[in-house]
C-alpha cells in the first residue's frame, strides 16, 4: 500500500503540510519499505505497545516510535471518522507533494500541536536532487547482493585510510560482500553536505573491497540509542548481516555487529597495524576530526599517510580554505547599541581589501525591501531574522561574504540563522554589540525609547520586549567607550587571527 499511487480526484481538496527533516526521513523510509513491516505513523496504540514492550499490537518487533506532528490549523480540517476529512498531502520544503497519509488517528502532542498516524502512500515521481540513481530500494538492492554474509558500513564521514583499513580486514575475515550506505537527507555529523560526502566515498572506492553503494534517507535526532536502533534496522532492511560499528552501539534487526580495534600507521613499511603491534616509537594514530578540519580551514594538505589523494581533493573543493569560504558577519545588539554603524563601516574596509564580493544586510533597509509587511510580534521578529538568515547563507553559499545587523533579540532566531550558514558550506560569526540599555536610550536617534518610555510604542527590545542575551557570540564589543574606528579593528583582528581574512601588509 504504501507504494502505490494515489488518483488525483482523492486529492482536489486534501489539506497539505510540510513535515520537519526527520518526518520526511522517515517518510522516505517508509515508503521505500526500510521500515517494514511499518506502512505509515505510528497511532497512539502501536506507540504504547512499542513503549512498553518492544512490538506493534500486532506483534512485530519493532524498536522506536516514528511520529509525525502537525499544527492545530491543519489537525481541525482533518475527521478520521470522514473518509471525505482523513486524508492530507505531506509535501517536500519546496511545497512538492510527496505522499499522501490517510489519518486513522489524531491526538494532541503540546500546545496547539497534534500527532497523527496512518498509512502513506507515494504521490510523485519518487523525489528529486543528486544522485537519485543511488536512492535504491531495499528490494532491489537484496535482489542485487550476492549469497552470504553482507557487511555494512553506514558512512556518515568521509573515509581515510583506518577507517578504509577496517573495512577492508572485517570484509576479507567474514568472507562478507560490503555494502555501503551513505545518509542523504542532511549534513553530516562534520557539516560536509551529502552530495559532497556521496563524492568523497566514490573517491576511495579504487581502496576498498568490490562494493555495493546506497544513498538512504537517514537524519539523526540527537538521541544516539533511537539513532543506532533506526540506522541498525534500516541496515537489516537493506539485506546487511554485520556491521562495522563506526562508534554508536547498534543493536537489533538481527544484526552482529563488529567493534573495530585501533589501528596506528607504522612509520617502518606505511602500512596500517593493530596499535599494539607496533612500537610506540614507529606508531601514528589516527587524526581526529578536528585535526582534519584544522588543516583544512587553514589550507594545509592532509597527508597521504592518513586521507587518499582523491579524497582530500573533494574535501578540499567542498572546504576550501577559510580566508577562501563564504562566511556570514551577523551583527546583533540592542536599538542605539552602534551595531549598524560598526557593521556598515566594516563592510566598507572588507570592499576595500577587494578579497571577497561583500553584501550589507542592513535592518532598516532589509525591513524596507526584504521583510516589508511583517510587525514587531515575537514572530514577524523571528522571520525577519529567519529571512536575513536565509539571504545571508545563500550568498555565503556562493562564497561572499554577508554582514547582517539586525537587532535580533531572540536566541532560537539566532541559532536557525547560524544553522543555515554551516549547512551552506560557509562561516557564522555573531558579534554581539554589548552596549547597555541606559547608553543606548541616552543616544536615541530615532526617539524609539522616548515614545516606548511615554507609552506610545510597544514592543520596543529592551523596554517591554525581552533581549535575550546571546551566550554564543564569538566577539563582543561594547560602544561605551569605544569608538566605530576601535570596533571596526577588534573585528577585522578577530577575522585575520580566526583564518577568515588575509593580515594587510601597512
Amino acid at each position: 500500500m504504501n507504494g502505490s499511487v494515489l488518483p488525483e480526484d482523492v486529492l482536489r481538496d486534501a489539506p497539505s503540510f510540510t513535515p520537519r527533516p526527520y518526518e520526511l526521513a522517515d517518510l522516505e523510509l517508509l515508503l521505500s519499505g526500510a521500515y517494514t513491516p511499518l506502512t505509515g505513523f505510528l497511532g497512539r496504540a502501536d506507540l504504547v505497545s512499542v513503549a512498553r514492550t518492544g512490538r506493534l499490537t500486532g506483534g512485530e518487533s519493532w524498536p522506536v516510535p516514528v511520529t509525525c506532528e502537525i499544527p492545530g490549523e491543519v489537525a481541525s480540517a482533518l475527521d478520521p471518522a470522514d473518509p471525505a476529512r482523513r486524508t492530507l498531502v505531506l509535501t517536500d520544503p519546496e511545497g512538492a507533494p510527496v505522499a499522501a497519509i490517510e489519518v486513522t488517528d489524531v491526538w494532541p502532542t503540546g500546545e496547539n500541536r497534534f500527532g497523527i498516524g496512518g498509512p502513506v502512500r507515494r504521490m510523485g515521481d519518487g523525489g528529486h536532487g543528486p544522485f537519485q540513481r543511488l536512492r535504491r530500494t531495499p528490494e532491489e538492492v537484496t535482489a542485487l547482493l550476492p549469497p552470504g554474509r553482507v557487511l555494512g558500513v553506514i558512512a556518515d564521514r568521509p573515509l581515510h585510510r583506518p577507517q578504509l583499513a577496517q573495512i577492508a580486514h572485517a570484509a576479507r575475515t567474514l568472507a562478507a560482500h560490503l555494502l555501503i550506505l551513505i545518509p542523504v537527507s542532511g549534513p553530516g555529523p562534520d557539516g560536509l553536505p551529502p552530495e559532497a560526502l556521496v563524492r568523497s566515498i566514490f573517491a576511495a572506492r579504487d581502496r576498498m573491497p568490490p562494493a555495493t553503494v546506497v544513498a538512504v534517507p537517514l537524519l539523526t535526532r540527537g538521541d544516539e540509542l533511537r539513532d543506532a536502533l533506526l540506522r541498525a534496522r534500516v541496515a537489516g532492511a537493506y539485506g546487511v548481516t554485520h556491521v562495522l560499528s563506526t562508534g554508536d552501539s547498534l543493536s537489533g534487526a538481527g544484526l552482529r555487529v563488529l567493534l573495530p580495534r585501533e589501528l596506528a600507521y607504522d612509520n617502518r613499511d606505511g602500512q596500517w597495524r593493530w596499535r599494539d603491534d607496533i612500537p610506540p616509537r614507529n606508531r601514528r594514530l589516527a587524526m581526529s576530526p578536528g585535526e582534519i578540519d584544522d588543516l583544512l580551514d587553514r589550507g594545509f594538505p592532509l597527508p597521504e599517510w592518513h586521507t587518499p589523494p582523491a579524497v582530500a581533493r573533494e574535501l578540499a573543493r567542498v572546504r576550501p580554505p577559510r580566508r577562501h569560504r563564504g562566511l556570514v558577519l551577523f551583527f546583533t545588539g540592542l536599538s542605539g547599541s552602534g551595531k549598524s554603524t560598526i557593521a556598515r563601516n566594516l563592510a566598507d574596509a572588507l570592499r576595500e581589501a577587494g578579497d571577497r564580493t561583500i553584501t550589507l544586510l542592513d535592518g532598516d533597509v532589509v525591513r524596507r525591501e526584504l521583510t516589508a509587511g511583517l510587525g514587531f510580534s515575537k514572530s514577524d521578529r523571528d522571520r525577519n531574522v529567519r529571512r536575513i538568515g536565509w539571504v545571508a547563507a545563500e550568498v555565503a553559499r556562493h562564497r561572499g561574504v554577508a554582514v547582517a545587523c539586525p537587532i535580533a533579540p531572540y536566541d532560537a532566531a539566532r541559532k536557525a540563522a547560524r544553522q543555515m550558514a554551516v549547512e551552506a558550506g560557509g562561516g557564522f560569526i555573531l558579534v554581539h554589540v554589548a552596549t547597555p540599555l541606559e547608553v543606548c536610550e541616552s543616544r536615541d536617534r530615532k526617539g524609539l525609547y522616548a515614545r516606548a518610555r511615554a507609552g506610545q510604542l510597544r514592543g520596543m527590545t529592551g523596554i517591554d520586549d525581552p533581549y535575550e542575551v546571546p551566550a554564543d557570540a564569538e566577539l563582543s564589543v561594547d560602544t561605551t567607550t569605544m569608538s566605530v574606528a576601535e570596533a571596526v579593528d577588534v573585528v577585522l583582528n578577530f577575522l585575520v587571527e580566526s583564518g577568515w581574512m588575509e593580515p594587510k601588509l601597512t
